[in-house]
């Protein structure tokens, strides 16, 4: 197919090859892939600055979007790309095949880097869904950080850069420039920019910006952030996102309230606790969806009232397809065993057969398919059964049909139990939100590439 880029797409290409530290912060849908290989493709054909790419991305984006773009363009026919995920013989194999494109998965950064035994050769690192690099505890980050010495050239991608605040800008920014901007400690850049927020005595929780830090941070990472916001430059079809609300009846709501309250509740025979206020939020949400686990892993029926939900609405899309996404197992049980001709999405397989409009309902795991996955041409519905606290997770699964090259006016339904934590994930992802787009538009650009 032949490559006719947009201007936005032209200058984040021109951007790659004009910053040898690059963070592209772009819209979910504006082709950040195909400007990456094109950028990669002219810096090493073209300006000969790049001789071997090594691409870090989530296991199905690695496995599916990065070698499906560089064979679907005409212009990037002379890449020699390879995937590097699988088993460990396929994996090396890949590695060590010469090819000048090596993309590798997250999980196996570490095993590369420091038990491969395979000598480090990439002069370009490309770490696809920057974001996932936000923990500078993960041995993903350790692993890929004690490698930087060895790179010429880093470019981040990521649509989610501060999904839950401007504290995971830290991790991410020390990768790309080795601490230049926001420093080399996180210590140092938390005193500086930040102050406790929640706390227990000497015990800090949480830390919330300084007044102006907001402003001076993203001043910091200006001149290597190229941030572009899908709305401001795709021509997309009608979004409509809207939540159905269920509600549970006195006897679910009085055991729902009794959890809440005391933090134990008797259901069918069986106590079930909550040890602290993460585990009793989890508990909440998977009464509020239907079912619930027991200490022993067996799982108990609630309520049936998100599943009735579920139906009206496949029901009123009228033979249409439908993407569901689920947080927990006993989710994904309820649903095939309520609908038996719903089908995970999981497999290239499954993939190709939904774009093809032969499962007519999809079933996804914002987790394993949040990320870069093109499920567009399938379909246009996307409901959410059970709801995710993570902006990142939340917004990728619903880029996944709400994205360039969507047709149809694109419709997201919140399945929300009323008057449960429901209502307060909804509200806590609109919240977090707000403080990710003052960001993104801090370090907008232009197509004259003037920051705004």
């Amino acid at each position: 197919m032949q490559y006719r880029p947009h201007n936005y797409q032209q200058q984040a290409t021109s951007f790659i090859e004009d910053h040898p530290q690059a963070a592209l912060l772009l819209g979910m849908g504006l082709g950040k892939t195909v400007i990456t290989l094109t950028a990669i493709c002219n810096l090493m054909f073209d300006a000969f600055e790049t001789r071997r790419v090594l691409v870090i991305a989530p296991l199905r984006v690695a496995r599916d979007t990065w070698p499906g773009e560089q064979t679907k363009w005409n212009h990037l026919g002379l890449l020699r790309l390879a995937v590097a995920v699988g088993n460990e013989g396929q994996r090396r194999a890949a590695l060590n095949s010469g090819a000048d494109v090596v993309v590798i998965n997250r999980e196996n950064v570490d095993w590369l880097v420091n038990r491969s035994g395979i000598d480090w050769c990439w002069d370009t690192v490309i770490i696809d869904e920057l974001s996932s690099f936000k923990n500078h505890r993960t041995k993903r980050f350790t692993a890929l950080l004690k490698a930087r010495t060895n790179v010429k050239r880093i470019v981040g991608l990521t649509g989610t850069p501060a999904a839950n605040g401007l504290m995971d800008l830290w991790a991410q920014f020390r990768l790309l420039d080795g601490g230049q901007r926001l420093g080399r400690y996180i210590s140092r850049y938390r005193d500086k920019w930040f102050m406790p927020d929640k706390r227990n005595g000497m015990q800090v929780f949480t830390y919330k910006p300084r007044g102006g830090a907001e402003q001076e941070i993203y001043k910091a990472i200006s001149d290597i952030t190229l941030s572009m916001k899908t709305s401001d430059h795709l021509v997309l079809p009608e979004l409509t996102v809207t939540t159905q609300q269920v509600q549970m009846n006195p006897c679910e709501r009085r055991a729902y309230d009794q959890l809440a309250a005391d933090l134990v509740v008797e259901l069918d025979g069986q106590m079930v606790d909550a040890s602290n206020a993460s585990v009793l939020a989890g508990k909440l949400a998977q009464m509020a969806t239907g079912a619930i686990y027991t200490e022993t892993g067996e799982c108990i029926r609630i309520h049936d009232r998100k599943l009735d939900a579920l139906e009206d609405l496949i029901e009123a899309a009228n033979g249409n397809p439908v993407l569901v996404a689920y947080w927990y197992q006993h989710d994904l049980a309820r649903i095939q065993q309520r609908f038996p001709n719903a089908r995970q999405l999981k497999t290239s397989r499954d993939i190709t057969d939904w774009n093809e409009g032969n499962i007519p309902i999809g079933l996804i795991h914002p987790a394993s398919a949040g990320h870069g996955l093109n499920l567009q041409a399938g379909g246009s519905i996307l409901i959410w059964f059970s709801l995710t606290w993570s902006l990142e997770l939340y917004q990728q699964t619903n880029a996944r049909l709400y994205r360039q090259g969507q047709a149809r006016p694109v419709t997201i339904t919140h399945i929300a139990t009323k008057n449960s934590i429901d209502e307060q994930i909804l509200k806590a992802l609109e919240a977090k939100n707000t403080t990710q787009a003052a960001l993104i538009d801090a370090v907008a650009h232009n197509l004259k590439g003037e920051t705004r």
